[in-house]
């Protein structure tokens, strides 16, 4: 399988200039790698320090726990679960796995297809929620916008939907996506929907930058 690669560009915190990346439209094992020598030992000193400064278990980010070798290998090889990934100084800063089998719940777009974010995470050293100031932002961005892309060469008009953890509410509120509350049937997050028109503003506004 061909990987199809584009560049993109995030901003270093640091300095405040741009950092060239690369998005590539899948997760490869380069990318596991990453997850297990790089991202995991900078989880574990996180929740060393949340543990430190008694944060109550309930309000750790939830992503926390996940396990991406695993949740690649139950896809591994089906078309309807394509993958993305964010490279940058030498590392994967980002993964996205996504789900081309369900449908819309907004009421003006309900039963109609979308792309289904199922899962998306950045790199545990650009989440300000783990204590520190984040090294690269825009990697979540580039990742949302890359699924709103794919949906569009789908034929779903940029519709997307997505389960949002806790500490990414506000994020999805602020990009224009709408709000359609705590869904029982998965662990009462809150469900997040891109209509048509918001998907259109989003990516005038990205272009606008």
């Amino acid at each position: 399988m061909t990987v199809e690669v584009s560049k993109v560009y995030l901003l270093d915190v640091a300095t405040g200039e741009g950092v060239e990346a690369e998005l590539r439209d899948a997760i490869e094992q380069a990318q596991i790698d990453d997850w297990a020598k790089h991202w995991i030992p900078v989880v574990l000193a996180a929740i060393q320090d949340l543990v430190a400064r008694q944060v109550p278990r309930a309000d750790w980010p939830q992503s926390l726990h996940w396990n991406w070798p695993k949740k690649i290998t139950r896809v591994q090889g089906m078309l309807a679960f394509p993958g993305f990934s964010v490279v940058a100084q030498g590392v994967t800063q980002g993964l996205a796995q996504l789900d081309l089998t369900r449908g819309c719940q907004e009421p003006g777009q309900k039963g109609k297809p979308l792309v289904y974010v199922e899962y998306l995470e950045v790199a545990p050293w650009n989440r300000s929620e783990l204590g520190a100031t984040p090294r690269l932002r825009g990697v979540g961005t580039v990742l949302l916008t890359a699924a709103i892309a794919l949906s569009y060469e789908e034929g779903f008009k940029g519709r997307i939907g997505l389960h949002s953890l806790p500490q990414a509410d506000a994020f999805y509120r602020r990009i224009g996506m709408t709000d359609l509350g705590p869904d029982p049937a998965c662990q009462n997050l809150r469900y997040f929907e891109m209509t048509v028109e918001q998907a259109r503003a989003f990516f005038e506004k990205e272009e606008g930058r």
